[in-house]
């Protein structure tokens, strides 16, 4: 006979305090193996592909690492230099577009930027403050995430525990199947396939897309000529898992750009534009059905909030186990939904004598 659900609601309370208590104070030693675990979950379903053409698991892992060493070099050797010294270009170059925007709004609008207007003084402190704060937050994060991600963790202890975990991934989920209470078993797993659906097409087809889009992205503006495609195409790849924010964003950030740069040039201007509007209709009508699927079941807001709350908790370890637990979170709100759609408080006593 199973427990009463006041008990079983008492345990898996007591089990989400601690594991709550374990992020609060192991989270920096946790990171490496939240960082393993999350490659090995977004290789897996490569490593199921390989072993339906004959590979056995193991030789399935060998290829699947020497690809990655093989494109992390690449990142580390040609794409990541040429990123970061973008950047820093672009937050130089700020004050020098702000003043290039002041001077235009004054030949074309000289009412609206007279000596000591807001908008005239908006537009230079904006320019200001993003040299002086940008090349300091820059700095910063590259500094704190060499504190956090020190050398070891980030080039010996991830790799390795994601290439044990991806091996052992199948044997690790059979186990934990395998330990679940009976009575409850059917429902817990059901539950998990909900969540690892929703999870498969918000990281993996959701991280496809953005791959995919930001390469677009970086690689036309470069072909096109922007002064800072790399960096824009890379913002915009990165947001674009929020609906038409990726898009709008980055557009706006290109064409401002491509104003200051192109100006006069009104086919080069034009071309900046048609990229993000031809990555628009390829994400909307190819990428996002081919890869996500009709529902993510991560509403955007949902997943903002998630990442805002055990971000600011648990730092970024809490950033990295936010989208999951909100997929699961909601995953078992649903569940909760039905069961009590299903239930006599739900239902009254007029329903359940019809039935």
């Amino acid at each position: 006979m199973g427990l009463p659900v006041t008990d079983q609601l008492k345990y898996w309370g007591i089990a989400a305090i601690v594991f709550c208590v374990i992020l609060w104070f192991l989270g920096d030693v946790l990171l490496p193996f939240v960082l393993g675990g999350a490659i090995a979950y977004c290789l897996d379903p490569v490593a199921d592909r390989l072993e339906t053409w004959g590979l056995s698991r193991a030789a399935a892992t060998a290829i699947i690492t020497l690809g990655g060493v093989l494109v992390f070099v690449v990142l580390f050797l040609l794409v990541v230099p040429l990123l970061v010294e973008q950047a820093v270009q672009l937050f130089n170059t700020a004050p020098q577009l702000f003043n290039d925007l002041r001077d235009f709004l004054t030949m074309r609008f000289p009412d609206l930027m007279v000596e000591g207007s807001t908008i005239r003084q908006t537009l230079a402190t904006v320019g200001e403050t993003i040299k002086s704060r940008g090349g300091e937050l820059l700095n910063s994060v590259l500094s704190s995430a060499a504190g956090l991600l020190n050398i070891v963790m980030l080039f010996v202890i991830v790799p390795v525990v994601a290439v044990y975990l991806l091996l052992d991934w199948d044997r690790m989920i059979a186990k934990f199947e395998d330990m679940l209470p009976r009575d409850h078993a059917p429902v817990i797993i059901d539950l998990a396939h909900q969540i690892d659906d929703t999870l498969a097409s918000f990281i993996r087809g959701m991280g496809s897309v953005c791959v995919i889009l930001g390469t677009y992205y970086a690689v036309a503006l470069m072909l096109v000529g922007l002064q800072f495609g790399l960096v824009v195409g890379f913002v915009a790849g990165l947001v674009t898992f929020i609906p038409y924010v990726g898009a709008i964003f980055g557009g706006a950030l290109a064409v401002g750009l491509a104003l200051f740069q192109f100006w006069g040039d009104w086919v080069s201007i034009g071309i900046v534009a048609a990229i993000f509007v031809i990555g628009q209709m390829v994400e909307g009508n190819i990428l996002t059905p081919k890869l996500v699927g009709s529902s993510v079941g991560l509403h955007p807001v949902w997943l903002l909030l998630a990442l805002s709350v055990f971000g600011t908790l648990f730092g970024f370890v809490g950033l990295l186990v936010a989208v999951p637990l909100a997929a699961a979170l909601g995953v078992i709100a649903r569940f909760a939904l039905d069961q009590y759609k299903s239930s006599r408080l739900y239902r009254g006593v007029t329903l359940n004598d019809e039935d």
